[in-house]
């Protein structure tokens, strides 16, 4: 009598795993009722039970193409990444609140990391998603990246990278609908959650509006669950809701 075969078909992906809402979602992943096969990739070690790959990477160019070949293996197998990569503020590094705070270096570094290093990542992956498998991307963008709904000015740098992400998104997305029609990329504002990043701004947040990792990680999820593959770039918040570009 042959054993049966249990082991998870598909594949889930969590870049910038380190984070709180990184580290949220596998644990819920972990839980689930169906299991999927779940691969972390953070800057230093993680702690996590055996279930789950961890690579390492310092997220330079080389060191991402470096992680898309080690994951080569799983191409054609990939249901959900969630890459969750993104900077505001660290130490000197604050949101500019006046054009006299700019600073070139500072701009670089925000730039660099919450709008070149997610763009690498999808660069890397794209040959890996042209399959029968639908795949979900979700990309942690923010509502103040939106042209549109910015009215109250400041934070230069955060605003233009996630702005600048936004595209990204949306230029991606034509292409995947030409090669990768399996493919659905969503930029995901998190709402405010109660981490490091949001710790110093949390004084103006309105009842009820600072979430857990937990319920953010929980959301996404679900709303990953339900969006179909149809080409098109997404801008969703935590409820689902659409914010305009």
């Amino acid at each position: 009598m042959h054993a049966v075969d249990t082991s998870p078909t598909s594949t889930s992906l969590i870049i910038g795993a380190s984070s709180e809402i990184g580290q949220a979602l596998i644990a819920q992943l972990l839980a689930a009722p169906t299991k999927t096969r779940i691969v972390a990739v953070s800057r230093s070690p993680l702690k996590l039970p055996a279930a789950v790959r961890t690579l390492n990477c310092d997220y330079t160019p080389e060191a991402i193409a470096d992680v898309g070949q080690e994951l080569s293996s799983l191409s054609g197998s990939i249901e959900r990444i969630v890459i969750c990569n993104g900077i505001l503020h660290r130490g000197e590094l604050q949101p500019e609140k006046r054009l006299e705070d700019l600073k070139l270096d500072n701009m670089a570094e925000v730039f660099r990391i919450n709008t070149f290093v997610p763009a690498l990542w999808l660069q890397v992956l794209a040959p890996l998603l042209r399959s029968t498998q639908a795949c979900r991307v979700a990309l942690l963008s923010a509502r103040v990246g939106s042209i549109s709904d910015n009215r109250a000015g400041g934070w230069y740098s955060y605003r233009a990278s996630k702005a600048a992400l936004n595209m990204l998104i949306q230029s991606a997305a034509i292409e995947f609908a030409r090669r990768a029609k399996n493919v659905k990329l969503v930029a995901f504002h998190p709402g405010t959650v109660d981490t490091p990043l949001s710790a110093p701004f949390q004084r103006n947040v309105a009842d009820g509006k600072l979430f857990t990792p937990e319920y953010v990680a929980k959301q996404l999820l679900e709303i990953l669950r339900e969006l179909p593959a149809d080409g098109q770039a997404s801008y969703l918040d935590y409820a689902g809701k659409t914010i305009d570009w």
